[in-house]
């Protein structure tokens, strides 16, 4: 099924860089209210006074209801407009309130806010320490109790990832993620970091509904630079009253089937890509068996750039929803199948919606 959407396009120019804070891991021991946190904090883009940067915050310790987390700049650098998160600053002090769509945060478990600030155009340092709740995130779980056993921590690499790098073959029945860049579009760190936001609450979603959900890749999102400008995806092969979205969409799932060798459908993989090209006025996308296949509108979103996120979750778990099977709702029925996936988080799957995905072609991806 094919959809369209509102068209709407962001490019965004700058470079790229990632500052780890605190990583490491703990091993179990016994415990009681255990509070510790792991933060990565990387500058996505950076311009002449201004940048645009993501934090992700992973909770080591017990589960949590609500977050907050604080840090201090060291070099004047003010936070100017956050999505994901409500963010303030007095001073050099930023405080980040989770929205309401993100509040819970389960042991382990990562979330993932950003914002455009300003800088000086001298020095862009990234904070030097983070906390959770108050608790400042070293990267390892502390109980608020002694230990019955003492725990060990082994330390790990933050990883760096380049969006030229090629990711390793994910397993069998995992759910694959690209975003396809053109050559005429700058890098920008906001796109696969809100691409794979919006597949970690699609996943979510899914296990909320079902009881089951799907597998991600590691990086959830799989960065592709493209070999062609945004004017190739729209016109190639596309005949003057052609349906002009769909030209950009197909051009896209074509380079990628061709590139890492994917079927339509794969029974691998189920494959969700995004291309940052489409012609004004013409953007969407759809879902067909195996494929979610949207244009530079929907990455746009994902990225925080336009609409409320939770247009985007629903959006993205309506073509998850074809992907797995399943048809169009013949009404606007409440269903995430229907319009109604435009009021997410306000609508559901189904009980034949969930038997059609847990026993169609791809049911055994669902775990």
């Amino acid at each position: 099924m094919l959809h369209r959407s509102p068209g709407a396009r962001f490019l965004a120019a700058g470079l790229t860089a990632a500052v780890a804070v605190g990583a490491a891991a703990i091993a179990t021991a016994a415990r009681a209210d255990a509070a510790g946190c792991r933060v990565e904090y990387a500058v996505g883009s950076q311009w002449a006074g201004g940048f645009s940067a993501n934090v992700t915050v992973t909770n080591l310790g017990d589960a949590v209801t609500g977050w907050t987390v604080r840090w201090s700049f060291t070099a004047g650098q003010t936070v100017a407009q956050a999505w994901n998160a409500t963010a303030t600053q007095s001073g050099a002090a930023v405080t980040a309130v989770n929205a309401g769509w993100n509040a819970s945060l389960a042991t382990n478990a990562s979330t993932s806010f950003g914002f455009n600030g300003s800088w000086n155009n001298a020095s862009n340092p990234a904070p030097a320490s983070f906390s959770l709740n108050g608790v400042a995130c070293t990267g390892t779980a502390a109980p608020t109790t002694a230990p019955t056993t003492a725990p060990t921590v082994a330390p790990t690499v933050a990883p760096t990832t380049s969006p030229t790098s090629a990711p390793g073959t994910p397993p069998a029945r995992t759910v694959r993620v690209f975003w396809l860049k053109p050559t005429d579009v700058a890098f920008d760190q906001r796109y696969p970091d809100g691409i794979g936001n919006v597949m970690l609450e699609s996943q979510r979603f899914f296990r909320q509904q079902l009881g089951k959900t799907f597998t991600l890749n590691s990086p959830v999102v799989e960065v592709v630079n493209g070999q062609h400008d945004t004017n190739w995806y729209i016109n190639n092969n596309c005949p003057p009253n052609g349906d002009r979205y769909a030209c950009v969409i197909f051009n896209m799932q074509g380079e990628l089937r061709q590139r890492f060798g994917l079927g339509a459908p794969d029974s691998r993989w189920l494959i969700v890509g995004e291309v940052s090209a489409e012609e004004v006025g013409k953007s969407g996308g759809g879902g067909q068996p195996g494929w979610v296949m949207l244009s530079g509108h929907d990455a746009d979103g994902a990225a925080g750039k336009t609409e409320p996120m939770p247009r985007w979750y629903g959006g993205m778990v309506h073509e998850l929803g074809h992907a797995f099977g399943l048809p169009d709702a013949t009404s606007t029925d409440g269903t995430c199948m229907s319009a109604s996936f435009y009021g997410y988080p306000n609508c559901t799957f189904s009980q034949a919606q969930k038997n059609g995905m847990l026993n169609g072609p791809y049911g055994s991806f669902l775990s």
